[in-house]
């Protein structure tokens, strides 16, 4: 919690007047007691006469009055800062979370799980917003109450007050105890918590692939696991919460009746007044009631500390290092020398050659390997070509082989495990992730649109795109008439994930967002699948008439999507089998050939009468 409270610091003026005005109201909740006395012993048993002095009732009585007019402002004084304190640093806390969490890269994210970090995005934030309203409103009033209680008393009568001193260590013992003893059963309750969210979003996200498999009786009895095993947590912990409160009345009204039976002895031996005896037992209830309330305190903190545990547990993932990782504060003429591949001190340009003089590749993969986090083997294993400025590649390759594992590299989703990935002679590595990705124009295998507009959307490739850009990259991704087929053009409103449009529509749009930021490198991760082959004909057209060089790769099942590349690197179990232009690979990559031919059976029969076929394909045939 302690890392956390940095979030609290814009509201220092808050976080302090907050328990000063509920301390305020502490202490005139303090002289009630001594106010009922002197009515009692001066206004309705006047020296013990029995007479009764009615101005002194009505003077004491404006006075009880006034002091609870001042506990209420002051009261609410306490909660109005309180709660800003509150609600901005958990405003603060999220929002920094968040950005964290936007930083991560796959690896991390895949690690902690997207379900674990919704919930501490939201549930456990809430949890320590409420612990922060609390702490400052009652943390420091309620042990001044009960401390300030036991002095009064003391004041009174030291032999009375002597049950006090009994009476709050054993109410401290009860209570921290089961602070003690709940705090890790929280953190397992808020654990449950997330499997719960892990499973609702799964089958929330899957919900056709369940009714179309018809698993809905599997589905409900798993969720109804995860569910019953949050609720058996919760209630095993809330039965131990539970225990505090009868536990500390127990404790209290036995101290009462103590409190009675000894004041009743001094009273009728005349060393207290009846007044006396009720201010003890007043101070004594007050005690019980703040008892109460710490209770609930402790109870709410043990599961904000639980859960601030957890929020900085995610602050805790980081990144590997990069070497020339980009700062957050930098702005300015930096932050232009950054974008632009150039150092603050030199501002030297990119360099083209080597020291040999020879041309340094614009993208060269060296010998790469990739290893996901947890797994039991490589899944790219000495990836080595290289790529020139302006060239077209394609990816292909069986289910499996590592071809999105392979263009994920390119823009550092994942960490090179193995060996080193160049751009322009610089590893990727050492680069700062925002200019990294300010190159690169990438449309991921899923197609994902965001609630707004098909303006919005495409904005999300370049802010600033002014509608000639837009239409241009819209021409270019053949969405043209996806565009205008809607009565609002780019205005037209794009619902959650696209789920307005067909699969096609989603894709293009997606495409068009790529190419609106004009990238120097664009990746298309199999992402023409839902497109007819003339649209994914032109459309492969229209990005190789692109003006600027820009680099391509394709990946893709489809033999024609990536027939006319520059270059076609044929991965096969995580490593390459192949690399050329489609003729070559033909002649010389079986695992292309047995791709290929797959595709179109008919070129088959014609390849083994040109003899292009290997042996042990001419005798398949």
């Amino acid at each position: 919690m302690r890392k956390l409270m940095k979030y609290l610091s814009g509201y220092r003026k808050e976080s302090v007047l907050a328990p000063l005005f509920k301390l305020l109201e502490a202490f005139f909740e303090l002289l009630v007691p001594l106010v009922m006395a002197s009515i009692i012993d001066r206004g309705i048993n006047v020296n013990g006469t029995g007479g009764a002095d009615t101005g002194h009732i009505w003077r004491m009585g404006l006075c009880l009055l006034a002091l609870a007019v001042v506990g209420l402002v002051s009261s609410i004084t306490a909660q109005f800062f309180a709660a800003k304190a509150a609600v901005g640093f958990s405003a603060g806390l999220r929002q920094a979370l968040f950005d964290h969490i936007q930083g991560l890269d796959f690896t991390n994210i895949d690690k902690a799980g997207t379900s674990t970090m919704i919930t501490r995005m939201t549930s456990d934030v809430n949890q320590i917003q409420s612990g922060v309203n609390l702490v400052l409103r009652l943390f420091l009033r309620s042990p001044i109450i009960v401390f300030g209680a036991m002095i009064m008393a003391f004041t009174i009568d030291v032999k009375s007050a002597l049950v006090f001193v009994v009476a709050i260590p054993l109410l401290a013992v009860v209570v921290f105890g089961i602070m003690v003893w709940t705090m890790p059963l929280y953190k397992k309750v808020q654990a449950n918590l997330d499997k719960v969210l892990g499973v609702t979003r799964e089958n929330l996200t899957g919900v056709r692939v369940i009714r179309a498999f018809h698993q809905e009786e599997v589905e409900e009895g798993r969720f109804r696991g995860f569910t019953g095993a949050l609720a058996d947590s919760q209630i095993f912990v809330g039965k131990i919460s539970a225990v505090m409160n009868p536990v500390t009345y127990v404790i209290v009204n036995g101290a009462i009746i103590f409190l009675i039976y000894i004041g009743a002895v001094q009273v009728n031996v005349g060393n207290l007044s009846q007044g006396e005896v009720v201010a003890i037992i007043n101070y004594m209830s007050q005690i019980l009631v703040e008892l109460v309330k710490l209770a609930n305190l402790i109870i709410t903190v043990t599961k904000a500390l639980a859960c601030a545990d957890r929020v900085a547990g995610v602050f805790e993932i980081q990144n590997e290092s990069r070497t020339c990782a980009a700062q957050p504060g930098l702005s300015g003429e930096g932050k232009q020398l950054a974008l632009s591949g150039l150092s603050g001190e030199g501002k030297q340009p990119v360099q083209t050659e080597n020291a040999s003089g020879e041309a340094i590749p614009f993208l060269q993969f060296d010998h790469v390997s990739l290893t996901y986090a947890g797994a039991g083997a490589e899944t790219l294993h000495e990836i080595d070509f290289t790529v020139n400025k302006g060239e077209t590649v394609g990816i292909i390759g069986g289910t499996g082989s590592g071809k999105t594992s392979l263009v994920n590299l390119i823009p550092g989703f994942y960490p090179v495990t193995g060996g080193h990935l160049r751009l322009e002679g610089r590893d990727i590595r050492q680069m700062p992730a925002e200019e990294l990705r300010s190159r690169v124009g990438m449309v991921p295998q899923k197609a994902v649109l965001f609630k707004g507009t098909i303006r919005s959307n495409l904005q999300w490739g370049k802010p600033d795109a002014t509608e000639a850009e837009m239409w241009q990259a819209i021409d270019t991704a053949q969405a043209r008439e996806v565009v205008e087929g809607k009565k609002d053009g780019l205005d037209a409103e794009i619902a959650q994930n696209g789920k307005n449009l067909s699969g096609g529509q989603r894709q293009r749009l997606t495409i068009a967002r790529a190419l609106v930021r004009k990238p120097q490198i664009l990746i298309l991760d199999d992402s023409a699948s839902a497109l007819d082959y003339a649209t994914d004909a032109r459309l492969r057209t229209a990005i190789r008439q692109l003006e600027g060089g820009t680099t391509t790769f394709i990946v893709s099942q489809r033999a024609s999507s990536i027939r006319h590349a520059d270059k076609i690197v044929v991965l096969d179990d995580g490593e390459v089998a192949g690399i050329g232009t489609h003729d070559e690979l033909l002649r010389n990559c079986d695992v292309y050939r047995e791709i290929y031919f797959s595709q179109y059976p008919e070129e088959r029969m014609k390849a083994a009468k040109e003899g292009i076929e290997s042996n042990a394909a001419k005798e398949g045939v």
